[in-house]
C-alpha cells in the first residue's frame, strides 16, 4: 500500500527500485529521474509538514479499511509500529465505525526526560495522546514505557498493558558450537554514537593492561555496517585495535543459498561470548533491544551493558547471563576477565536454555487481553 503524500511515495519508490535493478547506476538513474518532477511538490509537503516520509500512510491505510468495512463487519482494530501513521490510522478508523481498536507501541513515542520541541516529537506525542485516549487495550514493551505513558495519560488506567515481544526459535535443528583458538566476543547489530564500541574497548584495555598474556586469546568480531564516528575515534587511538575484526554487512551467499541473516544467526551461535550494547540515551530506560530476543535463542553465553533498565537486566540475569550496569570499565572488564578463565580452563559450552520469549506467548497474551474485551468481569 502506497502512501498518500509525495515523500512517502518516493522513499517507497526506492525499495521498489532496488528490487527491479541490479545495477547501481541504473537504480540512481531512474531514481534521480522519477524524483525530479516530484521535488517541488516534496518541498510543499517538507514545509507544512516536517515529519518522517512515512507519515501520510495513515490515510491510504484508513481508505482501505473504510473499504473493506464496507463489505464485512470487524470486531477489531490492531494497529502495530514503529511508524506512528499505523497508530493514526487505528484511531480515525476506530472513529468512523466504533469498532475497538488494539495499539502495540513499539519504541516509545515522547523521548524520557524531555519535553517535545520538534514537528516530529510533537507530532509523536499527540499519537500517544491519541492512543491512550481511544485505544481499548494498549501495549507497550517495557514496564518503564508504560510507566511513563500513564503518568503523562492517567486516563490510561488498565487499558495499558505491557508485553515482551520475544522471536521464535530461528533454528529447527541448532547448529553446533565450535570452539576455535581464540575466544571470539561476537557483536551483531548497527552502531551509533550513542550506542558505541566505547564500553567494550575501554574493558579490553583494563583486561589486557592486567593480563598481557590474553592479548593473543581474544577477538572481538563485528558484525554489521559501519563503524559511528565515535567507535572509529576510539578504535584509531586503542591499545587493543588490533584485537578488534569487523566483519562488516553479510549479504546473501549464492554459494551455499544462505541470506545475510541466515549466516549471521550462525556467527551468533559460533560465537563464545555474544555481547549486547544497550547505548548511553535516555530512551534506554524504556527499550530492550530485539536483539537481545535473538541472542536468548542462541544458547550462547551472553554479556550486555544495561543503562537505567532494571526489567532488561532481569531478563539477562534471570536467563544465567551477565548485565554490566556500572558506568565504568572495571565491571565489564571483571566479567570478561572471568570468561577468558572459564574459557581456557574448561570451556564455555552451551547453555542448553531455551528463551521463553517467543510470539507465541506474546500472542497467547494478546489474545487474553483482547477476550478480555468481550468479558469485562473475567479475571
Amino acid at each position: 500500500m502506497w502512501p498518500a503524500g509525495l515523500a512517502g511515495i518516493r522513499f517507497e519508490m526506492r525499495h521498489v527500485l532496488r528490487k527491479q535493478f541490479a545495477s547501481p547506476f541504473a537504480y540512481r538513474l531512474v531514481m534521480v529521474l522519477l524524483s525530479l518532477p516530484l521535488l517541488p511538490f516534496m518541498l510543499v509537503e517538507k514545509t507544512l509538514r516536517p515529519v518522517e516520509s512515512s507519515w501520510s500512510w495513515w490515510l491510504s491505510a484508513y481508505l482501505k479499511g473504510r473499504q473493506l468495512a464496507r463489505g464485512r463487519k470487524f470486531d477489531l482494530i490492531y494497529s502495530t509500529g514503529g511508524a506512528f501513521a499505523a497508530h493514526l490510522a487505528g484511531s480515525a478508523l476506530k472513529q468512523a465505525t466504533g469498532v475497538r481498536w488494539l495499539a502495540e507501541v513499539h519504541d516509545p513515542l515522547v523521548m524520557p526526560g524531555s519535553e517535545p520541541v520538534s514537528k516530529q516529537d510533537l507530532m509523536q506525542a499527540e499519537v500517544e495522546r491519541l492512543i491512550c485516549l481511544q485505544a481499548d487495550v494498549a501495549i507497550w514493551f517495557t514496564d518503564q514505557a508504560l510507566a511513563s505513558a500513564k503518568r503523562r495519560h492517567p486516563q490510561l488506567g488498565d487499558r495499558g498493558k505491557m508485553m515482551l515481544p520475544g522471536i521464535d526459535a530461528p533454528f529447527k535443528e541448532m547448529p553446533p558450537y565450535v570452539p576455535g583458538p581464540k575466544m571470539v566476543i561476537g557483536h551483531f547489530g548497527s552502531l551509533s554514537p550513542t550506542r558505541n564500541l566505547t564500553p567494550i574497548i575501554d574493558a579490553l584495555e583494563s583486561l589486557v593492561a592486567q593480563r598481557p598474556e590474553l592479548r593473543d586469546k581474544i577477538e572481538l568480531q563485528l558484525t554489521g555496517g559501519p563503524l559511528d564516528a565515535v567507535s572509529e575515534a576510539a578504535l584509531t587511538n586503542s591499545k587493543v585495535r588490533d584485537l578488534v575484526r569487523h566483519l562488516g554487512r553479510i549479504e546473501a551467499d549464492p554459494a551455499t543459498g544462505l541470506s545475510g541473516r541466515e549466516q549471521i544467526l550462525r556467527r551468533m551461535r559460533s560465537a563464545d561470548v555474544l555481547l549486547l550494547l544497550h547505548g548511553t540515551e535516555p530512551i534506554c530506560a524504556e527499550y530492550i533491544p530485539s536483539k537481545l530476543y535473538e541472542y536468548l535463542w542462541m544458547q550462547r553465553p551472553i554479556v550486555a551493558t544495561v543503562k537505567n533498565n532494571p526489567q532488561m537486566a532481569g531478563i539477562i540475569c534471570g536467563q544465567g547471563h551477565i548485565a554490566s550496569v556500572g558506568s565504568d570499565a572495571s565491571d565489564l572488564s571483571e566479567q570478561l576477565d572471568s570468561f577468558c578463565n572459564r574459557w581456557h580452563a574448561e570451556g564455555l559450552p552451551d547453555t542448553g536454555q531455551y528463551s521463553p520469549f517467543t510470539t507465541q506467548a506474546a500472542t497467547r497474551k494478546i489474545l487474553d487481553w483482547v477476550q478480555a474485551l468481550w468479558s469485562p468481569f473475567r479475571l
